[in-house]
């Protein structure tokens, strides 16, 4: 079981990572906040969830404990997958996310994608009363990050960043520009956090 890697960050884009240690590259499916937090940054340490399957295996990783927990709760309902956890918590930060279960808002759980609404409902109903005060705005990591570059750059990974996560390359790249068009300034994860709520 591997509880955590801490190493260079070889590679990193909005939706994985590349941790060196010890000479050994783990790739390790992550999520916006996490990439957030990253950002910048020459080394980082990312808590792991490993998913072991008969024809696959996915490491998950972390920027913090309360992320990985609330990945472990979201994927302990059924028909919530890992892919659909990470897409989840790249929609909302941690804080947010406990919050519209404890408040029991269904509609913003049904705009990420993959979340009907018996999806939704089931995530409220059975995370609700494991939902702690602890991911609260304390443990919840900044999305904000630096611009990185031209509006080209930014679209690319952007667009990128989403057909990763399942969206078709067309109707994913109308989005992102229209988004970028309607407010340049933003950020990658910015992008990708509203075109989630938009595809």
């Amino acid at each position: 079981m591997i509880e955590y890697i801490r190493g260079n960050i070889d590679e990193l884009t909005p939706t994985e990572a590349v941790i060196e240690a010890y000479g050994v590259g783990y790739l390790l499916n992550i999520s916006l906040n996490t990439y957030s937090a990253l950002q910048g940054k020459k080394e980082g340490k990312l808590y792991v969830y490993e998913s072991i399957r008969e024809d696959a295996y996915q490491l998950f990783g972390f920027f913090n404990k309360a992320e990985r927990m609330l990945f472990t709760q979201l994927i302990s309902v059924s028909g919530v997958g890992g892919q659909t956890a990470r897409m989840i918590l790249s929609a909302f930060t941690p804080a947010e996310l406990a919050n519209i279960i404890r408040t029991e808002n269904a509609g913003m759980l049904k705009s990420v994608k993959g979340i009907g609404p018996k999806a939704a409902q089931r995530i409220i109903v059975e995370l609700k009363d494991k939902i702690s005060l602890e991911y609260e705005a304390g443990n919840d990591h900044s999305t904000a990050s630096t611009e990185i570059g031209a509006p080209r750059e930014i679209v690319e990974e952007a667009v990128a960043a989403l057909t990763m996560l399942g969206f078709p390359p067309a109707p994913t790249q109308k989005t992102v520009l229209h988004i970028v068009k309607e407010n340049p300034a933003l950020s990658v994860e910015q992008i990708i956090k509203t075109a989630l709520k938009m595809l």
